[in-house]
């Protein structure tokens, strides 16, 4: 039901699919914890498992915050079309499940029953949970999506920056930023970025003193005046077809809420905030329902031309 509903709106919708967004969602369990003791308890959940994930920000004054959430329970990962804020896959595991592995999984479950989609899509937003140069090279050299993932703090030992490979004044950072170094005064300076050539797989860096027209003393002598380029190859996990450090993948980055919008609905109009499921087969069951639900209330609205209505549960009374 769930292959066949999206099937139905990515014909009624051309621009289904063409925006993705994947992460998950927790679920946790009000049933009673699996003990030591090997007796008969019904109020068990014998098939949840414990869960953690860590939230990290900046605060306005410079500083760092942290928030670590922990459940027993399961996790519904999904990947959802970001403009429709609509599912088009879903898993149901266990709450110790990576997000990364999930994320491939996924990736597989969309080829095998939805490969016009993978063929469609352009852009696929998630949060730093699915940090993995496997996953972003997966898409971009199986599919041609360009990955709009966050990237976790991995340099260890207080490494700020990184020489770019055959360039003897210019660095990158985790950001993906590239900075070049004044031969005359040794100051450095952020490259201004330039897109992205496909056939070369490289990212373009500029001349700041060029894009910016700023003054720069040793401009002359600089080996790296005329811009960069900056192979994919570098480093996968950071450098990607859409320049981290641009305005484009900030923008981009913003449908990766999508995900989240979809979670309320189902915390808040599908009863998952506080439900009485035990068991994985029942619950991916109950997922599968309440998704389905969605989709068809959507499909239902689509049809009738009500397409401003089609997240909406309830009909309005003339």
């Amino acid at each position: 039901m769930f292959d066949a509903l999206v099937k139905a709106l990515s014909e009624e919708l051309p621009e289904f699919g063409r925006r993705l967004a994947m992460d998950s969602k927790t679920i946790a369990s009000w049933a009673s914890r699996p003990s030591k003791e090997k007796k008969e308890d019904g109020r068990r959940d014998l098939d949840a498992a414990y869960g953690v994930k860590t939230y990290r920000g900046s605060r306005e004054d410079g500083g760092t915050w942290e928030k670590v959430v922990r459940w027993f329970g399961y996790k519904l990962h999904l990947v959802v079309d970001a403009k429709h804020e609509l599912p088009v896959a879903y898993t149901v595991t266990k709450g110790s499940r990576s997000d990364v592995k999930e994320g491939h999984v996924l990736l597989d479950k969309l080829e095998k029953r939805h490969p016009e989609m993978l063929k469609k899509a352009e852009v696929l937003t998630a949060d730093r949970g699915y940090d993995d140069s496997k996953l972003l090279s997966r898409c971009w050299d199986e599919y041609e999506i360009k990955p709009v993932i966050d990237t976790r703090r991995l340099w260890k030992d207080g490494e700020q920056t990184r020489l770019l490979p055959g360039h003897t004044n210019v660095v990158y950072d985790e950001r993906g930023a590239v900075y070049c170094y004044c031969p005359e005064t040794g100051g450095r300076r952020r490259m201004s970025n330039g897109g992205f050539e496909k056939d070369r797989g490289t990212l373009k860096e500029g001349c700041p003193a060029k894009a910016y027209g700023v003054t720069c003393k040793g401009r002359e002598q600089c080996p790296v005046a005329g811009g960069v380029r900056v192979a994919l190859a570098v480093d996968r996990r950071i450098f990607t077809p859409i320049a981290r450090e641009s305005y484009k993948w900030a923008k981009e980055y913003r449908y990766r809420t999508a995900v989240g919008r979809v979670n309320r609905r189902l915390n808040v109009s599908f009863g998952f905030e506080r439900h009485t499921v035990r068991g994985l087969g029942k619950m991916r069951l109950r997922c599968g329902l309440a998704l389905c639900v969605m989709l068809a209330m959507a499909l239902g609205r689509v049809r009738e031309k009500r397409q401003e209505r089609m997240r909406s549960l309830v009909r309005s009374v003339s």
